[in-house]
């Protein structure tokens, strides 16, 4: 469920104010969401006080079947507001307060998830409505919000929009508030997040990290690496390992006695450093990660009518897509934008199964190839484009990034398709000699892996500088 439901309580001189929030997000794999929209109604127990709504820019894709759910695409992010210039108002509406979420285990995770990434720790007290509702109204068949309020005859317009699954939410609690006339049983509802209280000696090691992008590496007491990890802010992510709750998090805690760690500045730098660690030193709770990281690719075949199709499938044996992808869902979102911004056809990018046109040519968006109307060589060469953008085989290409200070950039070589390795130089430092940038370069290894993290941090950010090489 990508829709996330929100209810803070603050409680004021001993009364309960009610702040009704819902959340919007990217969708995506596990701990990888992002906010897209946000809604607060406080509520004082009679009427709605105070509201804060905002559209909010996840600075990361939405899948697909998001956009569908919620209306919400990227280029309507594109000048909205991030989350850290939001989370300000969250905090202060949100203080000394109880969040109250329908699913309350996922919901209350997306927004600590977030103030985790800004290295902020946020932590609630916490009630969910889901188990609220199933006690003040049993019996339903279903507790999701959408049949929950329609059974109950609340109204809801704007579905799946944060401001009106809030003010539904709000009626809905309202509801549940009047059915509880004790109030015994939203008092007994209500759970403290426990504290975690860090132990001394992981405390110490946390004082002595950096808030900087690179990668750790955390040791036992024999010196051995037993994890290597990559963050945008070191000390918060160890924080995170030294606080963490999951079976690895506590194996790690009780193994753990230093950790070290190398600035990279650039993030690409930390992926690409990190998966060559992991697959050198092999660290025991680092398993998952020595495998290859990308499952899907993208592949290109010419149909019996002359047109060249392109298609997202599973990676299997030799086979070598032009580009690859974590997931499924990562692909198909990199095909709907190259579908909209080449003016491709949906059928023959394998996302509109028809016997006949696909959708985008019912509503003009598609120039006919799916019925042999377009021009096959107009149509092949904007897919060449494609293919040639994102193919890695030929590309002789410098990419250049953050660097470990200000004044500071980093590069990452790549030649005739391969690896070769990385550099950093000062901002009045032209670095487009060859002959120059083969004397500085500390190698990298060329490997499958390493070639995906660099197409997929290209695809990801657009603002970062790519200096083409000729031979």
């Amino acid at each position: 469920m990508w829709v996330v439901t929100f209810l803070v309580l603050e409680i004021i001189n001993k009364k309960r104010i009610y702040a009704i929030v819902d959340i919007e997000t990217t969708g995506g794999k596990y701990n990888e969401e992002g906010i897209t929209e946000i809604a607060i109604y406080k509520h004082d127990g009679h009427a709605v006080v105070d509201q804060f709504i905002s559209l909010v820019n996840p600075e990361r894709p939405i899948q697909p079947y998001v956009v569908n759910l919620t209306g919400i695409s990227s280029k309507m992010l594109r000048n909205t507001p991030k989350f850290f210039e939001v989370a300000k108002r969250i905090v202060e509406i949100t203080e000394d307060c109880i969040i109250v979420a329908h699913n309350a285990k996922f919901d209350y995770r997306i927004l600590k998830l977030e103030f985790d990434r800004l290295g902020f720790k946020f932590e609630r007290k916490n009630l969910c409505t889901v188990e609220l509702s199933k006690k003040l109204i049993p019996d339903l068949t279903s507790y999701s919000l959408g049949k929950l309020v329609r059974a109950l005859g609340i109204p809801i317009s704007d579905r799946h929009r944060a401001s009106g699954d809030a003010l539904a939410t709000t009626k809905l609690f309202e509801l549940l508030m009047s059915k509880d006339l004790d109030k015994e049983i939203i008092k007994a509802a209500i759970r403290l997040e426990p504290k975690r209280q860090i132990e001394p000696k992981l405390a110490e090691i946390i004082s002595s990290l950096t808030s900087d992008t690179g990668v750790y590496y955390i040791h036992d007491s024999k010196g051995n690496i037993i994890y290597i990890g990559k963050s945008k802010n070191i000390k918060s992510r160890i924080n995170q390992h030294f606080s963490g709750q999951t079976p690895k998090s506590k194996k790690i805690q009780l193994e753990v006695a230093s950790v070290s760690y190398e600035k990279t500045g650039s993030e690409l730098l930390a992926l690409l450093k990190e998966s060559e660690e992991i697959k050198h030193h092999k660290p025991k709770f680092n398993r998952a990660l020595r495998r290859t990281v990308f499952t899907h690719g993208l592949f290109h075949f010419l149909d019996k009518n002359g047109y060249l199709n392109l298609k997202i499938e599973k990676i299997k044996g030799t086979a070598k897509p032009i580009t690859t992808f974590s997931n499924i869902q990562s692909g198909k979102s990199f095909m709907n934008k190259m579908v909209e911004k080449y003016s491709l056809c949906q059928k023959l990018c394998g996302l509109y199964k028809s016997k006949s046109s696909c959708f985008g040519y019912t509503i003009k968006e598609c120039g006919g190839a799916c019925v042999n109307e377009e021009n096959k060589e107009k149509y092949n060469n904007r897919v060449k484009k494609i293919i040639a953008n994102n193919s890695f085989k030929t590309k002789s290409m410098i990419i250049v990034d953050q660097g470990r200070a200000v004044d500071e950039r980093s590069a990452v070589w790549v030649d005739q398709g391969l690896i070769k390795g990385f550099t950093y130089f000062n901002l009045n430092f032209q670095i487009k000699n060859i002959d120059v940038l083969a004397n500085l370069i500390t190698p990298l290894e060329h490997n499958k892996d390493a070639q995906h993290i660099i197409q997929s941090y290209i695809r990801r950010n657009k603002r970062i500088k790519v200096i083409s090489i000729e031979d």
